[in-house]
């Protein structure tokens, strides 16, 4: 991510748009400086400066170069939505990626996204699947999250889940956003932390007074 000075953030901003070739629109910042003079007015501005495009090769030349480190060739392909990335690989060996349990996989997630926000100073979305495992997993937890809230809106007993990963639990909070009865909380710490559905009862109805009597 680059650095810029100006005498203002709108002259800095656009001598950074001219230098990236983009539009202003599509630049992101973050001022770290400002100067001002005795009089309160500002006479220098200085802020990091980047595009998505610079987040994408960013993300190329991390993975690029950690997979040169450990030998293994890969093929990475990156998808952009909302600014969000999802990085798909793929390689001879996408078992010992994903790891038992996904636990491999998880841990890639972990650092590349420490890394991402790291360098760009800002929370990104970022997630790396691996020959689409990731959206494979996404579909069972779906389909055993509505299953599970079924079951605890008959049976009105709240239900603990296993400890999974942040994204996996993030699936679940949207899938049973707008379920009936039913609201998920996230509980304790680390690779503890885990989801609990739980049945919320209907709150009861104020009486509307008969105006007739």
């Amino acid at each position: 991510m680059q650095v810029y000075t100006a005498k203002s953030l709108d002259e800095l901003l656009q001598n950074a748009a001219e230098e990236k070739g983009v539009s202003m629109n599509e630049l992101e910042y973050k001022v770290i400086e400002e100067k001002k003079d005795l009089l309160g007015i500002s006479d220098s501005v200085t802020a990091k400066v980047y595009t998505l495009d610079d987040v994408k090769e960013f993300i190329f030349d991390y993975l690029g170069d950690f997979f040169t480190n450990i030998d293994l060739d890969i093929e990475v392909a990156l998808e952009e939505l909302n600014d969000s990335f999802t990085i798909n690989l793929n390689s001879d060996n996408n078992a010992i990626l994903i790891g038992k349990m996904g636990k491999t996989l998880a841990a890639f997630n972990t650092v590349l996204r420490a890394a991402v926000n790291s360098e760009f100073d800002k929370r990104i979305d970022v997630l790396i699947d691996i020959n689409h495992y990731k959206e494979e997993r996404y579909y069972k937890i779906r389909s055993m999250a509505k299953r599970i809230a079924k079951q605890v809106q008959r049976s009105k007993v709240d239900v603990e889940l296993d400890p999974m990963p942040n994204d996996e639990r993030k699936v679940i909070h949207k899938t049973l956003s707008e379920w009936h009865n039913i609201k998920t909380d996230s509980e304790g710490e680390g690779s503890f932390r885990h989801l609990c559905i739980r049945y919320v009862a209907d709150e009861p109805q104020e009486e509307i007074p008969n105006m007739s009597e």
